[in-house]
C-alpha cells in the first residue's frame, strides 16, 4: 500500500476544499456574520497549513494510485471532507456538538439532505450557502472533479473514478478517464447555470436561486428555508425544480450522446426508458387518486404528483406540500420510487433503476428455468446483455443494502425511538434521501437522536453514497494483506 500517495492526494483535496470554502468566507464578511467568518477563517487556515506541510513532506514522491490505494483514498476523501467541512459550523457555534456538525456536512456531501437543524432559517447565510454547496460538490463527486481539473499532479484517475462512481458499470465517454471526468463536469455545470438563471427569472434572489440549484442538480435536497420548496409558494419554481430534478436523475452519459447528436443512441438506452416510464406511470396513478379524493384541483394534482414522484425517484427529497397526509396508496408509490432510485451514473441515490430492472429480469429467467429446465436464457436488460460478473455484483449490492438496512435499524433501535422512526431514518440515510416517509416529512430534524446515533447515520450515508463495496472492502482482512 502506497500510503504516501494516499496522504499526498488527500492533502491536495483539502487544499481544493479550502479554496472552495473561500466563497462562503467572503459571504460571511459581506453579510457581517462575525462568528461564521471566524469559523471559516480558522478552518481554511488549518486546512492550508496541514495541506502544505503534507505536500512539502511528500514532495518528489511519484503518486501511484492502484486499486487498493483508490479504495482507501476515496473512502478517506469523503471522511476528511466531512471532518474539515464541519469545522466552520462547529467553530461558529451553530450546533452544541461536533457530531451534529459532522452529520450535517456528511449529509451534504453524500447528497442525503438530512438535517439536524429544526430551524435552518435561523442560520447565517454563509453557513446555509456552504451546506448547500456541499450538495452540489457531492452530486457529481469531488474525486471525479479533482481528476478532471487537476491532472498536473500526475494521478492516473481510472481506479479513483471507478471507486467513487455510482452504478454497476463505469463507462468511458472519451479515450481518457480525465476527458470523461471533464465532460461530465461541464455538463453538470451547464445544467446548473441554466437552472440558476431560470429560478432568478422566476423571482428568486441570487442567494436562493443558487442554493436551490445546488440541492436540485445534486439531487440532494438542502434549501435555505424550513419547509423545502413549499416555502416559496411558487408553481413556477416547482416546475423548474421538477424538470431539473428529472434531468439530474438521468445518467450523464445520455447528455453527452445528445450533445454529440447521437439521439437514437440516447433514446435507445433501456435504463432511461424504464426511468421515464416509472415516473410517468407513478405520476398518473398519484394524480388520479389525488384528484379522485378531492385533495387538489386537476392542475395542482398534476403538478404535485409530478414534482413528488420525481423528487422521490431521484432521492432529492424536496417537498412542495406535506405529502405525508396524502392517501396511503400515493404514499406507498412514493416510498417504492425512493427505494428504486435514479439512473446509474447520475447524481441520484437509491438502488438505481438498472439494478431493479436486471433483478426483475433475473427473477423472470429463474421462473422460466423452472418451466423449461434445459432452456438457455441469456440475461439481458433491454437490448443490453448482462454478463455474469455484473449480475453477481448487482446481487451482492442488494445483499449489502438489505443487511445494512436491517442491522442499522437494529442499532438505531437502541435509542428507544419507535419502530417506524428507526427504520425510516436508516432507510432514508442509506438511500441518500434525507426526509420524506414514515412521518419524517420535510420539516423533520435528526436532532432528536443522540450524538452516537448521528455518527452511525453519518457512516450509513457515506456507505450508501459509495455503494457499500468501496467502504466495506476496508473491513476485510484480505484488503490489508500485502
Amino acid at each position: 500500500m502506497d500510503y504516501r500517495s494516499i496522504v499526498r492526494f488527500l492533502a491536495f483535496i483539502m487544499l481544493f476544499i479550502a479554496f472552495v470554502m473561500a466563497v462562503p468566507l467572503a459571504m460571511a464578511f459581506l453579510y457581517g456574520e462575525t462568528s461564521s467568518f471566524n469559523g471559516f477563517l480558522k478552518t481554511i487556515a488549518m486546512m492550508v497549513i496541514i495541506s502544505i506541510a503534507v505536500i512539502a513532506i511528500t514532495s518528489g514522491h511519484a503518486m501511484n494510485i492502484g486499486m487498493k490505494e483508490a479504495v482507501l483514498t476515496v473512502s478517506m476523501t469523503w471522511a476528511v471532507m466531512a471532518a474539515f467541512g464541519a469545522l466552520p459550523m462547529y467553530f461558529s457555534g451553530v450546533a452544541d456538538s461536533y457530531a451534529k456538525c459532522f452529520f450535517e456536512i456528511m449529509s451534504g456531501f453524500t447528497t442525503a439532505g438530512a438535517s439536524v437543524f429544526p430551524d435552518v432559517e435561523s442560520l447565517d447565510k454563509s453557513i446555509l450557502f456552504w451546506r448547500s454547496l456541499t450538495n452540489w460538490l457531492g452530486g457529481m463527486g469531488v474525486v471525479v472533479l479533482f481528476v478532471a481539473v487537476l491532472p498536473i499532479f500526475g494521478v492516473k484517475g481510472n481506479a479513483l473514478v471507478g471507486a467513487e462512481a455510482v452504478g454497476p458499470s463505469k463507462s468511458k465517454l472519451t479515450p481518457t478517464i480525465r476527458g470523461t471526468a471533464m465532460v461530465l463536469w461541464l455538463i453538470y455545470i451547464g445544467l446548473s447555470a441554466f437552472e440558476v438563471i431560470l429560478l432568478y427569472l422566476g423571482g428568486m434572489d441570487w442567494f436562493n436561486a443558487f442554493t436551490v440549484m445546488f440541492g436540485t442538480i445534486g439531487a440532494a435536497g438542502f434549501v435555505p428555508v424550513n419547509e423545502s420548496i413549499a416555502s416559496y409558494h411558487s408553481a413556477y419554481a416547482e416546475w423548474v425544480c421538477t424538470i431539473f430534478m428529472l434531468l439530474a436523475g438521468i445518467n450523464f452519459s445520455i447528455f453527452f450522446y445528445i450533445i454529440r447528436g447521437s439521439f437514437r443512441k440516447a433514446a435507445a438506452n433501456s435504463e432511461l426508458r424504464l426511468y421515464l416510464a416509472l415516473i410517468g406511470i407513478s405520476a398518473v396513478l398519484v394524480s388520479s387518486q389525488l384528484l379522485f379524493k378531492g385533495v387538489y384541483s386537476a392542475p395542482d394534482a398534476i403538478r404535485q404528483s409530478l414534482f413528488h414522484t420525481v423528487s422521490m425517484i431521484t432521492t432529492t427529497g424536496f417537498a412542495a406540500d406535506e405529502f405525508n397526509s396524502w392517501p396511503m396508496f400515493s404514499q406507498i408509490i412514493l416510498v417504492m420510487l425512493c427505494f428504486i432510485g435514479a439512473c446509474s451514473g447520475s447524481a441520484g441515490g437509491g438502488m438505481k433503476v438498472i439494478r431493479i430492472g436486471v433483478m426483475m429480469r433475473l427473477g423472470y429467467n429463474s421462473m422460466m428455468k423452472r418451466i423449461h429446465p434445459n432452456a438457455v436464457s441469456p440475461l439481458s436488460f433491454g437490448t443490453d446483455h448482462i454478463d455474469s460478473g455484473t449480475a453477481f455484483s448487482i446481487a451482492g449490492y442488494a445483499g449489502c443494502y438489505f443487511a445494512t438496512l436491517f442491522l442499522g435499524a437494529a442499532i438505531i433501535g437502541l435509542t428507544d425511538m419507535d419502530f417506524m422512526t428507526c427504520f425510516a431514518s436508516v432507510f432514508l440515510c442509506l438511500s441518500n434521501l434525507g426526509t420524506g416517509i414514515g412521518g419524517l416529512g420535510a420539516s423533520f430534524s435528526f436532532c432528536i437522536f443522540p450524538d452516537w446515533a448521528l455518527w452511525v447515520f453519518s457512516f450509513l450515508m457515506m456507505a450508501g453514497r459509495l455503494e457499500f463495496y468501496t467502504v466495506y472492502t476496508l473491513f476485510t482482512r484480505s484488503f490489508w494483506r500485502r
